[in-house]
């Protein structure tokens, strides 16, 4: 259910992820669950919430100089089977990364049960920052996973 989801920051080049899984890989690490996205997004994202609270740590100009320079990397977030073990590789090979509580649920492979999740978080006032998530048509359960933005309430809406 609640389960830690590392963040890291790497470079958005060809081979890269390929380097991280292969380093995973030859130590027993499984990935129970991945998303890889720009990090140029996560840094606009992050603008516009320090905006919004009045707490702009950058002015426009230097978040144009960040974006471009975030454009370089990717911004991993996944989970593993062995978070501690993930952790001490990560920070031996020098790593930039972070890590965070997450909700990660098994839900049955049929419509409506991403819904009738969603809906749960949203009638008890838990907002979602993101999730990701697949299934194969042939598995009778899926891994989704979210990040809610009040983790103490949303833990307590699956218990």
């Amino acid at each position: 259910m609640v389960r830690t989801e590392i963040s890291l920051f790497m470079k958005n080049k060809p081979g890269e992820l390929g380097k991280l899984a292969t380093l995973f890989g030859k130590e027993k690490i499984n990935i129970d669950a991945l998303t890889i996205q720009d990090a140029s997004a996560y840094v606009q994202e992050l603008f516009k919430a320090r905006g919004k609270s009045l707490k702009r740590i950058a002015s426009a100009a230097s978040y144009n100089s960040m974006r471009k320079d975030s454009a370089q990397f990717a911004l991993v977030r996944m989970l593993v089977d062995d978070t501690d073990k993930a952790i001490n590789l990560l920070s031996k090979k020098q790593y930039v990364f972070d890590i965070m509580p997450v909700i990660a649920l098994e839900l049955e492979n049929k419509p409506g049960q991403l819904a009738r999740i969603a809906t749960k978080f949203g009638k008890e006032g838990v907002n979602i920052n993101y999730v990701y998530g697949s299934a194969s048509s042939d598995e009778k359960k899926y891994l989704f996973v979210f990040s809610p933005e009040n983790m103490e309430q949303a833990s307590k809406i699956f218990n």
